[in-house]
């Protein structure tokens, strides 16, 4: 059984990692939310974002693999400083707060299971996270974050614990309802922000270099000349929507789970991931409770590490740093420096009077606002036949890119003038 698991698991890469990923505590905040206040309203979501997000990451891995550059290195040797520098600060930034919202969310929902001081749990959390990423080779690393691929699928489990309305859930999937509140508007921005992520971009972008580097040996990360191919170009695509529809489905199964218990029963103020778990206890019975929180415990350990992953790549590249994970810390102290300093300012974020669900759909609408200017950029990238010679976007990849990125941008905006206002 071990050896049949392990030969699954060598069929996915960089591509279902990033999707699994996608699904962190500060996603699964964000989706109960969603479920909890607007019931199957917003079911649609997870099927309209799957084609425009498999779309956007294709073309971060394509550009990975055409250059053997990380996402910042090509914006650095390509476009404007000023441009790659805010981008990269935003990104670490958003990637801070963001792990810190998902290490109080682990944390939170340890302590549901055990009698153990916050504090003491959230230090041992970080401790550990710090050392996976800081000491373990690549080739464990990435195995590592394909098996907690599988914590993911205790919401698939959930949603069917509890009794679903499956004529309405289809009605709402297939049928969307859309309201033209500020409300309804500024949780489609955060729903897109934590699905189609900026950090997401960046490291789906370096995890395909890295890889390629990890197999052959043949060079260093951000110079030499990879070795592509088409197989190499068909198994990433492959990849990337497995690893998307993977991702998409966790997403759906939980604002399912949630409308069917906590909007059900009136229950609409859920303000941490911890919480949503908490508040299935009676709704659900204890199974589904301990199913839900052992899975955010999950997907934080999933998420984090590729949160200060991605923030890493990208401030290393943009300073002309030696980069990757296959390194180890003597030979890239800047690399490793921005991870343990990203996830220490995470966090710190902790003990500041901020709620953990404040940081968690706060950042998904900051990633919202923040992504669509990184979309246009990547749609440049993608395009431009200097930088990706024969392998630029197929009339299908631009239709989508750029509908995604005009209508994030539209919502973003829209956004942002009905707060004003």
């Amino acid at each position: 059984m071990k050896k049949k698991l392990r030969k699954f698991f060598k069929l996915f890469g960089p591509g279902f990692i990033t999707g699994a990923s996608d699904d962190d505590p500060s996603g699964i905040a964000t989706y109960a939310q969603t479920g909890a206040i607007f019931g199957y309203g917003q079911l649609w979501t997870a099927l309209f974002s799957f084609p425009f997000m498999t779309v956007m990451q294709e073309m971060c891995g394509r550009i990975g693999l055409v250059t053997g550059k990380g996402l910042s290195g090509v914006i650095r040797r390509h476009y404007s400083k000023t441009l790659l520098y805010g981008a990269v600060l935003l990104l670490l930034v958003a990637n801070s707060i963001n792990i810190g919202a998902n290490l109080g969310a682990m944390a939170a929902s340890i302590r549901l299971l055990v009698d153990v001081p916050f504090v003491f749990l959230l230090l041992l959390i970080t401790a550990i996270t710090l050392i996976l990423e800081i000491f373990i080779t690549y080739r464990v690393y990435a195995r590592y974050l394909k098996y907690l691929t599988l914590a993911l699928l205790a919401y698939v489990a959930t949603a069917f614990v509890v009794r679903q309305d499956w004529s309405t859930i289809a009605a709402s999937t297939f049928l969307p309802s859309i309201s033209p509140t500020k409300e309804y508007l500024m949780n489609i921005v955060a729903i897109l922000g934590t699905t189609i992520s900026p950090y997401l971009f960046f490291w789906q972008t370096s995890e395909e270099v890295e890889e390629e580097v990890a197999e052959k040996k043949l060079r260093i990360m951000g110079m030499g000349k990879p070795r592509l191919n088409a197989r190499a170009i068909s198994r990433m695509r492959l990849d990337t929507v497995f690893g998307m529809l993977f991702s998409n489905l966790i997403m759906f199964f939980i604002i399912l789970t949630t409308a069917s218990t906590l909007h059900l029963h009136g229950i609409s103020e859920i303000q941490t991931a911890a919480q949503a778990a908490e508040a299935l206890r009676p709704l659900a019975g204890d199974f589904a409770f301990l199913i839900f929180a052992l899975g955010i415990v999950g997907a934080g350990f999933l998420a984090v590490p590729v949160l200060a992953g991605s923030a890493s790549y990208a401030l290393a590249e943009a300073f002309g740093w030696r980069e990757g994970l296959y390194l180890k810390l003597k030979q890239a102290h800047g690399f490793y420096g921005v991870i343990t300093i990203a996830t220490l300012l995470g966090l710190l974020i902790n003990f500041t009077p901020i709620t953990s669900f404040e940081m968690l759909y706060y950042t998904a609408i900051l990633n919202g606002i923040v992504a669509p200017p990184l979309m246009i950029i990547i749609m440049l990238i993608s395009n431009n036949k200097k930088i990706m010679g024969k392998h630029t976007n197929t009339r299908v990849s631009n239709v989508l890119g750029w509908l995604i990125t005009g209508f994030m941008f539209v919502a973003a905006v829209a956004l942002l003038v009905s707060i004003v206002l």
